[in-house]
């Protein structure tokens, strides 16, 4: 017996310090999954919005617009195609002790209760304990396509109402699924964690 116990203890103890550390790195693991889903995120701000090729970030009013501008924008509506593109700007916050990490972000992004696009953002973050991150999200998409229907004057309309010149503020709303790394494996949230803001520029 005690020579089996000298054989079998030098085969054995490696098998139990690789499922300890395992054991340890699959904890911390679970650990930071239940960081993130304390976390909370919201809109913070919407920039860099480009319709045709005219910047409209800081339009108020129609008027705003020069000559040039409003001939772009009217031949865009009359296109095949109308690109769109704007940088939303996500702020993660951690009330948690410890750092929460993100792998990667699956969104997808609804304004006025249309959905306009989806997409992933590769890049991972971090979030600090006790503290703030803001992740910024890259979008691109063609308006007439999404808006495909709607008339010329309702996708004016969509259009002042996002520069901040219409009656009524622009509602967005993005779902976010986040995607952590647990034991060197993707684990993804079986749902959405759905953020909701209003935004005018005035």
């Amino acid at each position: 017996m005690a020579i089996l116990k000298k054989l079998l203890i030098p085969l054995l103890l490696p098998c139990f310090l690789i499922l300890t550390f395992s054991g340890c790195d699959v904890a911390k693991q679970a650990q930071q999954a239940s960081d993130l889903a304390n976390c909370e995120f919201r809109i913070l701000s919407v920039e860099d919005v480009n319709m045709g090729g005219v910047m409209i970030q800081n339009i108020k009013s129609i008027s705003d617009l020069n000559f040039n501008d409003v001939a772009i924008i009217m031949a865009g509506l009359a296109s095949p195609t109308f690109p769109l593109s704007l940088q939303l700007n996500l702020e993660g916050r951690n009330p948690n002790g410890r750092a929460a990490g993100l792998n990667r972000l699956e969104w997808i992004l609804f304004i006025d209760d249309n959905q306009m696009t989806t997409g992933i953002l590769e890049t991972p973050f971090s979030i600090p304990a006790n503290g703030t991150s803001v992740i910024p999200v890259q979008i691109g998409l063609d308006l007439k396509q999404v808006l495909s229907g709607k008339s010329a004057n309702a996708m004016l309309n969509f259009c002042t109402n996002l520069a901040g010149a219409g009656k009524e503020p622009t509602r967005f709303k993005i779902k976010l699924k986040p995607t952590l790394i647990v034991s060197g494996k993707p684990r993804t949230y079986p749902g959405y964690i759905t953020v909701k803001t209003s935004y005018s520029s005035k």
